[in-house]
């Protein structure tokens, strides 16, 4: 506890504000509260201090590499292996502490890639970096709950990401589906939830709110396949599924930017839906659709999972606290399979609804005082009217003056936003006087 604290406690004494029996109890609060619980920066530096010393073994042991018998070669790769198992069993037999956990455990992860990767090298043992990658994450999934470590975690979701797009996107002549990264995914998800649970607030929670939605997004690029066209609805359907996750009570207690799935599938949504602003995405469209392709399959399972928990946080919150971005996705359905093939309408409406989204943008960022909410939505309607700069036939003049007027939206909404604000924080004190 620090000496400012202490001065200020004996200056809360000395004024006759607390006594000298509440001070006491007080230190002897604060002095005891933290015991037990990890110190951040001394777990970050602990799991980099495990990656550095990793690091520097393998490159010891690499450049001395062609002058050891196949015998040596084979204790040396799983020697990493054994001193990693035996620090994590030592660190959970004797319940050290999370720093401890989480060093021994991020060590022994990278030990049983590199063995996998030496002995594969040694033996001549065939195989491809797909298959390796999921080699690797599938015998350290279990760490994540023998040790509860959070750092195995995150990075068992990013070598899956490296998986799928390994295997279904980087095969150009291969089509095949990375189905095994859904099953890594789910089987990180109970760790996930656990310390949503226990310490929402946590820097852990935020990384994994951010890791987990790009993961996901990063990874259905391997389940497009060809259909290039399909898979923006595809993608569409994604970012409603991530947005309204953001939205579920769960997160509801969590500032904007800890909400990683809220930004990126309000990103995602906007991003996508401007893309069928244009004429020429709707004319690249199959005439005659096959709907027993597994990209149909994989898009119709994600758009009942949309549906899913749509009606969970309606549920639980109610239609009134329900905004367009929650059911952008279903109304993108609506347009793209009831009116894809009458001729301009498509186009008007998906124009239509990417204004709105802007305007509802707004309208929650007035609500709730949010310059940031507030300028987003300003930012979509400009990014809509710039875009149809590109597909119509206005003069530079109209051009200019739409600018203009853009920025001069821009100014006034913040500026009659600022004073209402100003305004209303003032209502209370001139109450009091």
């Amino acid at each position: 506890m620090g000496s400012k604290f202490n001065k200020e406690l004996q200056t809360l004494v000395k004024d006759k504000v607390i006594s000298p029996e509440l001070a006491d109890k007080i230190e002897q609060y604060y002095a005891t509260r933290d015991i037990g619980k990890p110190n951040k920066l001394f777990t970050v530096f602990g799991i980099f201090g495990a990656l550095l010393i990793g690091s520097g073994v393998i490159l010891m042991l690499a450049h001395n590499w062609d002058n050891f018998s196949r015998t040596i070669k084979t204790i040396l790769s799983f020697l990493p292996v054994l001193i990693g198992q035996f620090i994590t069993g030592l660190s959970i037999l004797k319940e050290k502490s999370a720093t401890w956990k989480e060093a021994s455990a991020t060590f022994l992860f990278f030990s049983v890639g590199a063995c996998i990767a030496m002995i594969s090298q040694i033996y001549n043992i065939p195989g491809d970096l797909g298959a390796y990658l999921l080699t690797w994450v599938v015998l350290c999934l279990p760490l994540i709950y023998l040790v509860r470590s959070n750092a195995v975690a995150l990075l068992s979701i990013i070598v899956s990401t490296y998986y799928a797009v390994e295997v279904g996107v980087w095969r150009y002549r291969s089509n095949t589906i990375p189905w095994m990264y859904i099953a890594l995914v789910l089987a990180v998800l109970p760790q996930y939830y656990r310390i949503i649970k226990t310490r929402i607030d946590s820097n852990t929670v935020t990384i994994f709110n951010w890791v987990l939605p790009i993961s996901v997004t990063i990874a259905l690029a391997a389940f497009v396949g060809n259909s290039d066209t399909l898979g923006f609805v595809m993608y569409i359907t994604l970012f409603g599924i991530l947005y309204n996750i953001g939205r579920l009570p769960l997160f509801e207690s969590l500032k904007v930017f800890r909400n990683g799935s809220l930004i990126v599938g309000s990103l995602g949504t906007v991003l996508c839906m401007l893309i069928f602003t244009f004429r020429w995405i709707w004319k690249e469209l199959p005439s005659n659709p096959n709907y027993t392709t597994t990209e149909w399959y994989v898009t119709f399972v994600l758009f009942v999972v949309a549906l899913l928990i749509l009606g969970y946080a309606i549920w639980k919150k109610g239609w009134r606290r329900t905004n367009l971005f929650q059911v952008a996705f279903l109304v993108f359905w609506s347009i793209y399979f009831l009116s894809s093939t009458i001729g301009v309408l498509p186009v008007v409406l998906m124009n239509i609804l990417v204004f709105a989204l802007g305007i509802s943008a707004i309208k929650i960022g007035a609500g709730t005082f949010d310059f940031k909410i507030l300028n987003y939505g300003l930012l979509i309607i400009s990014t809509l009217i710039v875009c149809r700069f590109f597909d119509t036939g206005m003069s530079f003049i109209v051009r200019g003056i739409l600018f203009v007027l853009v920025g001069t939206g821009f100014f006034l909404t913040n500026y009659f936003m600022l004073k209402r604000q100003q305004r209303i924080t003032k209502q209370p004190k001139e109450a009091q006087l």
